[in-house]
């Protein structure tokens, strides 16, 4: 028998924001509830994944900034300390219990951060690629990208901006001093606009992309906590930056990292058009067994 789910959208004013989050409910359900979350990515990215877990309470949300969280102004960074206590909000909305959490990329540096703060909140975390540039043996110059991610879309816009993004998130290795120094690149010859619109309140681009991956995380308040930690990286993503933040905070957590099928996105089915999928049902079954292990 097919399970019926409904989904009911919720508003939670936050201070400086409106959260907008899902509940995809399952009432016959004895498990925790389980939260999906990203950042910059919203709900909307987890449509496919929230559909491989129809026996249990599925939560997803928008991050403040992002989609339908509307942020009191939008012209100011967020911080993974904000988006931990939003989370922590959301939680206590929905009833206080403790929850499991997939977050992936920078909602995983926002999910270690509300661990930090809230560890009875979470009974499993599975923190899936997380940006923690700060935490990399190569950290200034993975911080100094960044940063220049960030100094360029505020002199120049979204497409040079974004296609230094997507040489950074895409380079395997270390990243090399002066790594972005030089001429912008081409917007072109990544797809994206020459034009600048003008813009300067990209939820990625000028909220969180330095604030996210400069994160000092606290490895002393994870190992203290009461929450199963769990740090996933690609199969794909070998020597990407976001693997290697796993991978840093997975070492000095004195854990063995669990790798994921596909890369970055793995997770993704036909959310963001073609080409953009990753392996979701095999994604989606490993996140059952980790799941399960707890």
């Amino acid at each position: 028998m097919t399970t019926t789910i409904d989904m009911t959208t919720h508003a939670l004013n936050v201070p400086g924001a409106t959260l907008t989050y899902d509940i995809r409910r399952n009432p016959a359900s004895s498990e925790p509830i389980l939260m999906l979350i990203g950042s910059p990515m919203g709900a909307s990215g987890f449509q496919t994944l929230a559909s491989h877990f129809r026996d249990r309470t599925v939560v997803t949300y928008d991050p403040r900034g992002v989609e339908r969280s509307r942020k009191d102004d939008p012209a100011t960074e967020s911080t993974p300390a904000q988006h931990a206590d939003d989370l922590h909000r959301i939680i206590a909305a929905l009833g206080g219990r403790p929850v499991d959490l997939f977050a992936s990329s920078g909602g995983a540096v926002n999910a270690l951060a509300l661990v930090e703060r809230h560890p009875e909140e979470v009974r499993t975390l599975v923190a899936h690629e997380p940006p923690a540039a700060s935490m990399v043996p190569d950290a200034e110059a993975a911080l100094a990208a960044n940063r220049s991610i960030g100094e360029t879309y505020q002199r120049a816009g979204f497409g040079p901006a974004m296609a230094k993004f997507i040489m950074t998130v895409g380079h395997r290795g270390p990243i090399p001093a002066g790594f972005l120094d030089g001429p912008d690149p081409d917007p072109t010859k990544f797809g994206l606009p020459t034009q600048d619109d003008g813009d300067r309140t990209d939820p990625l681009l000028f909220q969180n992309v330095v604030t996210c991956t400069s994160y000092p995380v606290d490895i002393e308040a994870l190992r203290a906590a009461s929450t199963r930690i769990v740090i996933g990286v690609g199969e794909e993503s070998e020597g990407q930056l976001a693997r290697r933040g796993g991978e840093a905070v997975a070492e000095r957590l004195g854990i063995e990292p669990v790798v994921f099928p596909s890369g970055h996105g793995g997770f993704l089915g036909d959310e963001y058009g073609p080409g953009q999928a990753g392996k979701p049902d095999e994604f989606a079954e490993k996140l059952r067994e980790v799941l399960t292990e707890a």
